[in-house]
């Protein structure tokens, strides 16, 4: 409020200016009204009735400081805004870019909701046996929360049916938890990094149609004569120019912990140290690590679970061993992972059997370890 607010002319048509806690409204009152609020408001009243005001034209010059209502209505305003900010942490509102402001998120509860991969239905889509939109539809078949548009089965990229597959999600409250692409990183000169870089960017603003915030990227393998130092450094550099990019969507960019360079939680996560973008993570798929000596393939899942953003779920290791879900299930539960759990069926190490058949038993099992391990 200010202390030396503007006179206001008040007659019995005009209306008053007056100062609440939301700030100057209008309304219309008496004159004697006017006078009284207009003292208490703090502001200079300056009748123009003459004589038809009570108060009389003199002592409507009058200032009605009225400091302990000025305090009063502060004191208001500031529990008033402390109630609302500690209403909605209580509800686990969440606090989007937090640490870029500063701002501490409070103590993460495991929010774990199940998804697909269109890539898992890949022989049905790629023989026109399927289409994108019949995929959607069978999320909500499946019960699922998500799917993740896989973008060798699009159409076009053309606008049109991008957002008709937006729309159709939308309609059926199936979320897409991302797109992927296969662009890979490691190239072994500059203009062919400069090539990969522009379809990143392309692959980001299909994702951006979509209305999708996240997209799947490859490392790739490493070439013949090539260390695999020279591979991450190529790697880094490329991620990093393309989450500069891809920041401008508000779009997270997922290194796949694939066959190849990134195969590794210690490679994966140099890359991300060096990247430094909060517009990089990890598109984890818990089956394609490495044991090593130092770490079997659950601690590496554990270690790169701060950075994931989406997860791809299998439940075999690509040595074809079988996984154990609870643990893994476990391992996400005490990271307080927020994410979502993406089925990526194969027949391949599934003892061959049809997706059509084979991946509503994974999703089955993939839903029942959300309902298990998550706080919703």
């Amino acid at each position: 409020m200010r202390a030396n607010a503007p006179a206001v002319p008040f007659d019995k048509a005009s209306p008053l200016h007056e100062y609440g806690l939301f700030g100057w409204k209008e309304t219309s009152v008496d004159l004697e009204v006017h006078a009284t609020a207009g003292r208490e408001a703090g502001a200079t009243v300056s009748c123009t009735a003459g004589q038809r005001c009570r108060w009389g034209t003199d002592k409507c010059q009058a200032r009605g400081r009225m400091k302990s209502k000025i305090a009063r209505r502060n004191f208001l305003k500031t529990a008033m805004a402390g109630t609302l900010t500690g209403a909605a942490l209580e509800m686990g509102a969440p606090l989007a870019h937090a640490a870029s402001f500063g701002i501490q998120d409070s103590p993460k509860k495991p929010r774990l909701l199940a998804g697909c991969c269109a890539y898992s239905f890949r022989e049905l889509l790629t023989h026109g046996q399927m289409t994108l939109e019949e995929f959607i539809l069978k999320a909500v078949e499946f019960r699922l929360d998500a799917v993740d548009m896989t973008v060798y089965y699009l159409k076009s990229t053309e606008p049109e049916y991008l957002e008709s597959l937006r729309h159709l999600a939308y309609k059926n409250a199936v979320a897409f938890s991302g797109a992927a692409c296969g662009a890979s990183m490691v190239q072994n000169n500059a203009a062919k990094r400069a090539e990969v870089l522009q379809q990143i960017r392309k692959w980001v603003d299909v994702t951006d149609r979509l209305g999708a915030s996240h997209l799947r990227v490859f490392a790739g393998t490493l070439p013949d004569g090539v260390s695999l130092q020279q591979a991450t450094d190529w790697t880094v550099e490329t991620m990093k120019a393309a989450c500069d990019y891809s920041a401008t969507k508000g779009i997270m960019l997922g290194l796949e912990d694939h066959s190849g360079v990134s195969q590794s939680a210690d490679v994966c996560l140099e890359i991300m140290r060096r990247v430094n973008s909060p517009y990089a993570g990890i598109t984890l798929d818990i089956t394609h690590f490495i044991p090593t000596p130092a770490q079997d393939a659950y601690a590496q899942i554990a270690a790169c679970i701060p950075y994931a953003t989406v997860v791809h779920v299998r439940d075999q290791f690509d040595d074809g061993k079988p996984l154990d879900m609870d643990r893994v299930g476990r391992l996400f539960a005490d990271a307080g992972y927020r994410g979502y759990l993406c089925v990526e069926y194969s027949a391949d190490s599934s003892g061959g059997e049809a997706a059509i058949t084979g991946a509503p038993k994974l999703i089955a099992k993939t839903r029942e370890l959300c309902r298990k391990y998550s706080s919703v």
